[in-house]
């Protein structure tokens, strides 16, 4: 794919240090690494200066920001008009939006919607927010070219709830970043188990606290076994209420040993304790997708998750599928992969082989074929 104009919205991309971020980061970047003939132009309200999108200042990236007018409004209002400034060819809208008026710029559009949490877990949010999601949300996947589903879960999501038609839509998995890929040597785990101040052994977590995630149902059923299993698990993330409420059940049970809060951890320090981990739990009762697990298998990490969502999809054959909402299942897969070695191998040889289709050419490939399909003239 030769010598085309595409923008995207990278509002994620520089302000986003979780999943949405780390989705549009990745995809971004491997279509400007495997494809450098095209000129990118990245869309945002505004940024932040850390290490994860130090890349994408550099000047083979074209940055378009607001000038007088505020960010929000800019993005939604007054991009469209850019967009057909620049006389883009495509413009992809990373995480569920388009601007109003798209479809007036000679672009093409492409949209990736990662969830419909607003619809299937309604009471998370407020009226106002569950109002705004569904309008930016129902708009992009009606004037979008294509809509990028990025499991089958979502792709089910859009057709029931806005009843899009199914050719319209293509699914996309997500890959993660090249650094879980990369085989870290003892003495770089020893560092950073030694930075941050943390166990030899341990059994991981990775994703913010919030209730839909339901790390408390997974502090119960630590709590159920903590006289057979040993080694604590170690939890990263952060979170507000829910996070609180998970903390309080700790210092009641008297599991200070058993859970671990880890300190903020740096996102390059993050594959050292992947690959450290005796196992790898996501007890998540929805996901769009679950890159977290998908860090895992390529960390050779065992993986307990649910048997709901999308999560069967990311994990494939490499993970003990629990109920999330019983902490007895939770437990049985614990004692099960710490317990049976040779088990919990299997797991391991399964989730690397299946992973291996979560490759970054391979999905940069299917994301190019996509754009290819809808350049207009």
């Amino acid at each position: 794919m030769q010598g085309i104009n595409i923008g995207f919205d990278a509002k994620r991309l520089f302000n986003n240090f979780t999943g949405l971020g780390n989705y549009s980061r990745t995809l971004v970047h491997n279509f400007h690494h495997y494809f450098p003939e095209n000129n990118t132009y990245l869309f945002t309200p505004k940024t932040k200066e850390t290490t994860e999108i130090r890349e994408f200042f550099d000047s083979s990236y074209k940055l378009i920001q607001p000038q007088l007018i505020p960010g929000g409004f800019w993005r939604t209002f007054t991009s469209a008009a850019i967009i057909k400034k620049l006389k883009l060819d495509i413009y992809h809208g990373l995480s569920h939006e388009l601007p109003i008026g798209i479809s007036k710029t000679g672009a093409a559009s492409v949209v990736t919607i990662h969830d419909l949490i607003y619809k299937t877990f309604p009471s998370d949010f407020s009226i106002i927010d569950r109002n705004i999601y569904d309008f930016k949300f129902r708009y992009a996947c009606e004037n979008a070219d294509v809509i990028i589903a990025i499991s089958e879960s979502t792709r089910n999501d859009i057709q029931k709830y806005y009843k899009i038609p199914s050719e319209k839509i293509k699914v996309i998995y997500q890959s993660c970043h090249n650094n879980f890929k990369q085989i870290q040597s003892q003495a770089q785990i020893d560092e950073v188990l030694t930075i941050y101040k943390l166990p030899k052994q341990f059994m991981l977590y990775v994703g913010s606290v919030i209730e839909r995630k339901n790390l408390l149902t997974l502090v119960q059923a630590i709590n159920e076994i903590k006289d057979q299993i040993e080694i604590p698990l170690l939890v990263v993330g952060g979170g507000r209420e829910y996070f609180q409420k998970v903390k309080n059940y700790v210092s009641e049970k008297g599991l200070e040993q058993q859970v671990i809060f880890a300190p903020p951890i740096l996102f390059h320090h993050l594959p050292a304790l992947y690959q450290k981990a005796q196992l790898f739990i996501y007890p998540s009762v929805y996901e769009g997708f679950g890159i977290p697990i998908i860090e895992a298998l390529w960390s050779h990490t065992p993986v307990i998750t649910s048997n709901c969502s999308s999560l069967p999809e990311a994990a494939g054959p490499g993970a003990y599928y629990c109920n999330p909402t019983d902490k007895n299942s939770i437990a049985e897969g614990i004692i099960k992969i710490s317990t049976q070695p040779e088990y919990a191998q299997q797991l391991i040889t399964n989730g690397f082989n299946y992973v291996q289709q979560f490759d970054d050419f391979k999905l940069t490939n299917q994301l190019t074929e996509v754009y290819k399909s809808i350049i207009k003239g």
